[in-house]
């Protein structure tokens, strides 16, 4: 019944509303057009602040030496833009993704190194009746934290003594003294690399003025404690240049400071190169913060076999790789590209036999043929990958691959430096800058869903190759040339996300 009635009052609705039409119904004399919807977001953005063109762009930056440059599809690889894309140039610290991806892709991102304290007799009392050996396992990460950890394992079991000798092995790696031997001997950021690593291979000089002269003390410092290191030493010396020196001698590490340098007071991280004696000593020290009294220290060449008494394990790779990138550091990079290579298979005795291990796997595992490596940190300048080749690697690891996930966000910025962030765009990238080399690389992703991968590559060469060792730190014009290249890296990456990244 329901549907009857409901049949029949539409038959009579349709009849009403025919009739209330005209005979011949024709089109409106005005058509109708749909209302302009105003912009947002990065629209908004893309149509207040129209782009200049890629080359444009690259012109205005007014930086000397060479670019390699190139945007692409990260989904298909297929190149939007660019400028010298073939063209290799060194990368500098955007080798650290490639070494991100060695170690990723070989060892796995839950890989941990391990630090042990073993011993070669057993516990009698409050005594270990034969040696104690600490044995790195490589960890970039350790700090003296960790080694009063260890210490404090071993009171735990009651050793308060050991009756026999106390060694250090750091063989698990092969010791380098330093990165790049063309840096400057003072700067932090090239130390001595080995099995055995402890504060970044770094020790902190801190000075304060005394009447006419200067107090000095080196200590392996952590926020939670600081013993003090005797086997590296600080004279003071009245000097015009330079403003370190340093000589290794057989039992001390003898550094000079220019006094006029100094000032009142004040303090900085100085690498470390004789590693097994560094790490001894501040072990020694944190045991017997413990009540634990061990001999002075000495090395041994043989991974030692007996008893773990006491083990102190890293983070992950994953998160280990993460702070690489984020803090760009390089002892970080040349131990886990060591442990890769040697967890691969091969007998690699120095930093370049590893980098020519990445190089080779590079090449197999992303199909790029003009790469070279000569480090894992992109310290050394010798290396060299072109922007196309790059960005290849980047398509082809992938978007949900293991590199986005341990990248830093890179924030966008106005000419100013001010944060200037589009919204919808997110940057995820390595940068690295040598002197006279400016690099950064990684992935946009954009307000269409679309996904860029992208290389920026610049250097001058010729200008870097003609400074002395001592002008490396801080080179006349230095600043002002990555000043340029960092605001042109700004340009390009909005101009990427604006242009291919939002519809019109």
């Amino acid at each position: 019944m329901y549907a009857g009635m409901y049949s029949r009052r539409s038959i009579l609705a349709g009849f009403l509303a025919t009739a209330a039409l005209p005979a011949c119904a024709g089109a409106p004399e005005t058509s109708l057009r749909p209302q302009a919807r105003p912009l947002t977001g990065a629209q908004k953005v893309k149509a207040a602040h129209p782009q200049a063109s890629l080359a444009r762009i690259v012109k205005e930056a007014g930086l000397s030496g060479q670019h390699s440059i190139v945007v692409a599809n990260a989904g298909s690889g297929k190149i939007l833009e660019s400028v010298g894309a073939d063209t290799a140039l060194p990368p500098a610290s955007v080798t650290k993704a490639i070494t991100a991806l060695y170690a990723l892709h070989n060892l796995g991102g839950g890989f941990r190194y391990t630090t042990q304290v073993v011993a070669t007799g057993n516990i009698s009392g409050d005594t270990l009746r034969g040696d104690l050996i600490l044995v790195g396992g490589g960890d970039p990460h350790l700090d003296t934290d960790g080694l009063n950890n260890l210490a404090k394992a071993l009171r735990a079991k009651g050793i308060r003594k050991i009756t026999g000798k106390f060694r250090i092995y750091s063989g698990a790696l092969p010791y380098q003294d330093s990165i790049d031997k063309s840096q400057p001997d003072h700067v932090g950021y090239n130390p001595a690399v080995s099995g055995l690593n402890l504060n970044f291979n770094r020790v902190y000089f801190e000075w304060r003025r005394t009447g006419n002269g200067y107090a000095t003390t080196m200590d392996a410092r952590t926020d939670r404690i600081r013993p003090k290191v005797s086997g590296i030493k600080m004279a003071v010396v009245n000097r015009q240049a330079p403003l370190f020196t340093y000589k290794r001698g057989s039992k001390v590490e003898q550094w000079t400071v220019q006094r006029g340098a100094l000032g009142k007071a004040g303090g900085r991280w100085l690498p470390v190169r004789d590693l097994d004696a560094y790490a001894g000593e501040v072990f020694r020290a944190v045991a017997a913060s413990q009540g634990i009294k061990l001999p002075p220290g000495a090395a041994t060449g043989t991974r030692p076999k007996g008893k773990v008494l006491a083990q102190q394990v890293s983070g992950t790779m994953a998160a280990q790789v993460r702070a690489m990138l984020k803090f760009s550091t390089n002892l970080t990079a040349e131990v886990t590209g060591l442990t890769t290579t040697r967890q691969r298979g091969a007998a690699a005795r120095s930093l370049a036999a590893s980098a020519r291990e990445m190089t080779a796997w590079s090449k197999k595992a992303f199909g790029v043929r003009g790469i070279k490596f000569v480090d894992h940190s992109g310290l050394g300048d010798a290396s060299r990958i072109s922007a196309a080749d790059m960005v290849q690697v980047l398509s082809r690891s992938g978007w949900k691959g293991p590199l986005p996930a341990v990248l830093k966000d890179h924030k966008l910025v106005n000419s100013k430096g001010a944060a200037a962030p589009i919204p919808g765009v997110r940057v995820k990238a390595k940068t690295g800058s040598l002197n006279f080399v400016s690099a950064l690389s990684g992935f946009i992703e954009t307000p269409n869903g679309k996904i860029l991968a992208f290389a920026i590559f610049s250097a001058d060469t010729r200008r870097r190759a003609g400074l002395s060792k001592a002008q490396r730190e801080r080179p006349e014009g230095g600043r002002a040339w990555r000043k340029k290249a960092k605001r042109m890296q700004q340009r390009l990456l909005r101009r990427w996300a604006l242009e291919y990244g939002v519809s019109s």
